[in-house]
């Protein structure tokens, strides 16, 4: 009976950090629904923009309110997860008896990594200077904001969009959906498109180039790449358009 229970003990061990690692997989998945909703947050924001011009402030900053809340689940989530692995790696040094106290360090190490994060830090959340940036150039490609100084301020590739526009993705070769900007070399891509390519080339351990003629961007990350809001916005208005014509 000793024998079976000194077998048993790291076997049941081995699954308990199992059921951890399902739930910390499950919060990884929330954790692209709250992009998305994030997203969704920035989308309604531009409408407002667009209909009502930075007139509405207060909607605008409770959709700003909305979507450093959604920053704050995410770091939430990124902290738990930091701290699971933190303690699960700790333990497996440990006695069996250790997973005992899982729980209980798990907490007090997310507590600890919580109590360090400030509202700066959720400012700095990349969906949440996305929204503060897109309503910005929005508002000056529509034309809508009051201070002079503001259009010194646009982009270069907003300025390009005014009176060149490419909608039309180099992969596809069609009109995009969801466009990605490259936030190395600037170039457009839709999102599934350029995600599968991705994919694709890392699967058989080779670089995804820029498929945009004349461009040296030889290595294409899926981080250098982020959903352009306003592009898409635009493109939304262009087709509007078009049925009218």
């Amino acid at each position: 009976m000793l024998r079976f229970l000194l077998f048993s003990v790291p076997c049941l061990l081995e699954m308990s950090l199992s059921s951890v690692q399902s739930t910390v997989s499950t919060l990884k998945s929330c954790q692209t629904d709250i992009g998305a909703c994030m997203d969704m947050i920035s989308d309604v924001a531009l409408g407002i923009v667009e209909a009502q011009g930075m007139d509405n402030s207060s909607a605008l900053k409770k959709l700003e309110d909305m979507i450093l809340e959604c920053s704050r689940l995410d770091r939430e989530i990124n902290c738990f997860v930091e701290s699971v692995d933190e303690m699960t790696a700790q333990v497996r040094q440990e006695p069996p008896e250790a997973m005992v106290h899982l729980r209980e360090t798990v907490k007090g190490r997310f507590t600890e990594l919580m109590s360090g994060v400030s509202d700066a830090d959720l400012q700095r959340h990349s969906k949440v200077i996305a929204f503060k940036d897109s309503v910005r150039k929005y508002a000056i490609q529509a034309g809508q904001t009051a201070d002079e100084n503001e259009g010194e301020e646009l982009d270069e590739d907003i300025a390009v969009t005014q009176s060149q526009t490419n909608f039309i993705c180099p992969l596809t070769q069609v009109e995009m959906v969801n466009p990605m900007k490259n936030k190395i070399c600037n170039h457009y891509y839709d999102q599934g498109a350029v995600l599968e390519m991705i994919k694709a080339k890392h699967k058989n351990k080779k670089t995804f180039r820029c498929p945009k003629v004349g461009c040296d961007n030889t290595n294409v990350q899926q981080s250098d790449l982020e959903l352009d809001l306003v592009m898409k916005r635009m493109i939304q208005n262009h087709k509007r358009q078009s049925k009218k014509t």
